[in-house]
């Protein structure tokens, strides 16, 4: 169960993220010439039109024209689903201003309300001699590919290199080849190509473009297009130089005629083309690769390993019986030549029966990183306790070059003694064991065993998503996310408060400096103890009540403490000791005992004003969430606690004696009383089963299901009960989309879907608290998105919840309960006709309700009467 939900919401997931998406994609050159205009062009891509494009080229280059806009739009209808999506181009021709490396700056388009920003594209700008010709003029009156036409290309504007990641290597060590083609010229076609041969190499080919695609490259000082033609990946196979042979092209290129025929006339010229086609033969030179010989002294391990690897073992099973087979498998990783690594030597027990060795290998693009997997099937013809040695594999480790070796762990197999065991006489005389083996066969059927252990019993039912509860916790979800927002907000705004960041540390600053004032004090500095001293105060009533230097006169800051319900006295103490300071400043009279009463003072004085000021301060937040807390539910509800467990446990040690009838009298007692749960239906089902009552077996199977729609034990009893009923009616085929929702609803019941989408509204909540409070633009992106996500899947779990609730609450379905019962074409025993008879244990359809009889379905399509006596609801 708990699989299926991870796969629904990763497909859930997928399919949002898909549609959603919105970008803007940006298509440019890499590398333009100084003097060459060249198009950006923007696409953006969606469900809807941008309505609004802003871009500037910047000051790094010159916008020629632009932007010109283009636009597409495409309508599917799936299975009667209606998808849009939009497709819109703005292209600019740009001309550089100067060379050097730059960036293109960011476009930004608004669809419908929300801003999406392109990323910022590379563009190099180099010196090119774009400016001269790129191909040479052609003779008149000659033909098409002619060998002896003047017509043709430079040999600097179309070339191929063969490029290797290096040219000295040892015995086996991959060496990566390129294949690529420059051109400045107009090629219009291929020939004739032929590529080396690699004699000495083991090679693999790692790349052959189908389609040959071609990106800018600046090769010296001029701008060339370039295509990989092939990639290679070479081991060699021996020592010394090895040569590799040219690679060889024909190129179609189209060059301009140099003049004009003779004796043509103006017209002849407008109609004629001025391109002829010619063929040019494009080689590469050859490549030497100096080969070195491995070092000497290689481990017995060593099976040709040139790289870096690590070797891992592991066990099919550990623990089997004799004659029973299971795997070894040895996987080595790492980078060098995969491909030629050999199956590592295993040292099985004696009585293992080994076979062929199975060979896997995955590697990259690259060809030279990855794994290889070797799998050693063995079985084992005795039982005992067996230790497989570890696997030890060497190889020559290319970046210290020495050998290396890598061992795995010993690995401990458990056999047991077989239970089938013979043995036939040997060609040589001996004996050989065998296994006679046969496939299991089923000696008989049976519905699956009843619960045992009692999981509570429910009064009337009642679904999470139906109760008060689900909609008070989504309510104190939402109330808690506002708390914290803002409480966060509130943090925010008192750090963005500079003045009453200054009045709250006022205290604390005004202490700091009169402890320098003390400093002073105790060196007998008599004017400068005073200067700090008066500073002290002063900064204090600058900082506290945000009082300018220019109003800090006594009478206004006796005034504004005054305000601030600071007493008459304790403004009257530091006033006075303000005059005091200025006093000593200027008549440097008083001794050190004085400087120490002014100081003491001064503590005092400031201490006592910012206490009465906090005091006089509101905390009315405190008092905001207490509320909001008492307004939580304190009780959810208490449960029952009184259940019949005697009856329960009567019941199951009844039936575990054989005495059905006994264990049905005691399961549909507490069913009587009122009481029900998924396992009870199970119990009592399985008990009518057992003495043959198949539509009450069906039908309390049904109403356990209606509980508990994930149990597999009521789904397998329950078609294991249709099997005995003898009507069989082929199921009309339903739209496989309302199937693959219900069976996706039934992954589990409506509680726990229920439970699920408050979690998701839980998680969708404190994304969306991400998007307010985060600064960042990538947070504040992935709160919004995830955000989004989390609240769609929330709303798909809470459809679930609602629709399984639901269905668990209709009674629109019903079982045949009499052995043979007629269907009728009206409500009526006498005037209407027979149109079919159904079986007990049948499964029906309640349409409508005519006094004594009901109109039903069937599974097929097929409608009629049925006396209400010969049903019961499920």
């Amino acid at each position: 169960m708990r699989r299926r939900l991870s796969i629904a919401i990763a497909l859930l997931f997928a399919a949002i993220q898909v549609f959603a998406e919105e970008t803007i994609r940006v298509e440019v050159h890499n590398v333009v010439g100084l003097s060459e205009r060249f198009n950006v062009v923007f696409v953006v891509e969606g469900e809807s039109a941008p309505s609004d494009f802003q871009w500037a080229p910047g000051d790094d280059f010159q916008l020629v024209w632009g932007p010109q806009k283009g636009s597409s739009t495409s309508v599917q209808i799936i299975n009667g689903k209606v998808s849009k999506s939009s497709q819109t181009t703005y292209t600019y021709i740009l001309l550089p201003e100067k060379t050097g490396s730059f960036s293109l700056p960011a476009a930004v388009a608004k669809i419908k309300g929300r801003e999406i920003v392109s990323r910022r594209a590379q563009v190099e700008v180099v010196a090119d001699g774009s400016s001269q010709p790129r191909q040479q003029q052609a003779a008149p009156d000659r033909q098409e590919g002619s060998s002896s036409s003047q017509a043709s290309s430079q040999s600097e504007d179309i070339f191929m290199r063969f490029n290797l990641s290096r040219s000295k290597a040892v015995l086996g060590e991959p060496v990566n080849a390129t294949l690529k083609l420059y051109k400045r010229a107009n090629i219009v076609g291929f020939e004739n190509a032929r590529f080396p041969s690699f004699n000495g190499f083991w090679s693999q080919e790692t790349e052959s473009p189908s389609n040959i695609e071609f990106k800018r490259e600046q090769v010296g000082d001029k701008i060339y297009d370039v295509a990989v033609l092939r990639r290679w990946v070479l081991i060699p196979q021996k020592a010394g130089s090895l040569t590799i042979d040219p690679a060889e092209i024909v190129c179609l290129v189209n060059v301009k005629n140099s003049s004009p025929r003779a004796g043509r006339s103006i017209f002849d010229a407008f109609f004629e083309d001025d391109y002829v086609t010619v063929r040019k033969r494009v080689v590469t030179s050859p490549v030497t690769v100096t080969v070195s010989q491995l070092p000497a002294g290689a481990p017995d391990t060593f099976k040709g390993g040139v790289g870096d690897f690590t070797v891992s073992a592991s066990l099919s099973r550990d623990s089997l019986k004799a004659h029973d087979a299971a795997s070894l498998v040895v996987t080595l990783s790492g980078k060098g030549n995969i491909s030629m690594l050999e199956a590592p030597k295993i040292n099985f027990p004696p009585d293992f029966e080994v076979y062929d060795v199975k060979t896997t290998q995955k590697t990259d693009k690259s060809g030279t990183s990855g794994t290889k997997t070797f799998e050693y099937p063995f079985i084992p013809r005795s039982s005992g306790d067996f230790t497989l040695s570890p696997v030890a594999y060497s190889f020559y480790n290319i970046g210290s070059h020495r050998y290396s070796t890598v061992k795995t762990d010993s690995l401990r197999i458990h056999v047991e003694r077989s239970a089938v065991a013979a043995a036939s006489p040997g060609a040589d005389g001996g004996s050989v064991l065998t296994v006679d083996r046969k496939g299991v066969k089923n000696l008989g059927e049976d519905i699956r065993f009843i619960k045992t252990r009692n999981s509570g019993f429910s009064g009337e039912r009642s679904f999470l998503v139906r109760s008060p509860l689900y909609w008070i916790l989504a309510a104190a979800l939402l109330v808690v996310a506002f708390i914290v927002w803002l409480s966060f907000r509130k943090i925010a705004a008192r750090r963005a408060d500079v003045s009453g960041t200054r009045n709250r540390k006022a205290a604390k600053m005004a202490l700091k400096r009169l402890q320098l004032a003390g400093d002073f004090l105790k060196k007998g500095l008599y004017t400068a103890f005073y200067e700090e001293l008066h500073r002290a105060l002063l900064g204090f009533v600058s900082d506290k009540l945000a009082i300018g230097q220019a109003d800090q006169t006594k009478d206004r800051i006796g005034e504004a403490l005054r305000e601030r319900g600071i007493s008459d006295d304790l403004a009257g103490r530091f006033t006075t000791l303000l005059d005091e300071c200025e006093y000593a400043r200027y008549s440097p009279d008083a001794g050190n005992e004085a400087m120490n009463v002014h100081y003491q003072e001064a503590v005092s004085v400031i201490t006592a004003i910012a206490s009465n000021m906090k005091k006089t301060s509101s905390s009315g937040t405190a008092a905001v969430l207490a509320a909001l807390l008492m307004a939580l539910p304190l009780s959810l509800g208490a449960a029952p606690a009184n259940y019949p467990d005697s009856l329960w446990n009567a019941g199951v040690e009844a039936y575990a004696a054989g005495e059905y009838k006994v264990a049905s009298e005691a399961w549909e007692g507490i069913l009587s009383a009122g009481l029900s749960s998924a396992d009870l239906y199970y119990n009592a089902g399985n008990a009518a089963f057992k003495q043959g009552y198949y539509g009450k077996a069906i039908l309390y199977y049904e109403r356990g299901l209606k509980l508990d729609p994930a149990s597999g034990d009521l789904r397998y009893n329950l078609e294991f009960a249709r099997a005995m009923t003898q009507d069989r009616i082929d199921t009309v085929p339903e739209f496989f989309l309302k199937t693959w929702i219900r069976e996706m609803r039934g992954w589990m019941g409506p509680d726990a879907w229920a439970a699920l989408a408050l979690a998701l509204f839980a998680l969708s909540l404190g994304m969306w608290l991400l998007f307010f409070l985060s600064k960042g633009s990538a947070a504040r992106r992935t709160g919004f998105f995830t955000g989004i996500v989390l609240l769609l899947l929330a709303l798909c779990c809470h459809g679930f919840a609602s629709g399984a609730a639901s269905g668990a609450e209709l009674r629109d379905e019903a079982v045949v309960m009499k052995a043979v019962s007629a269907v009728k074409s009206s409500p009526s025993a006498d005037s209407a006709k027979d149109l079919f008879i159904l079986h007990e244990g049948t499964k029906v359809k309640l349409l409508d309700q005519v006094g004594a009889w009901n109109n039903i379905e069937l599974a097929d399509g097929r409608q009629g009467w049925i006396r209400s006596d010969d049903i019961e609801i499920i």
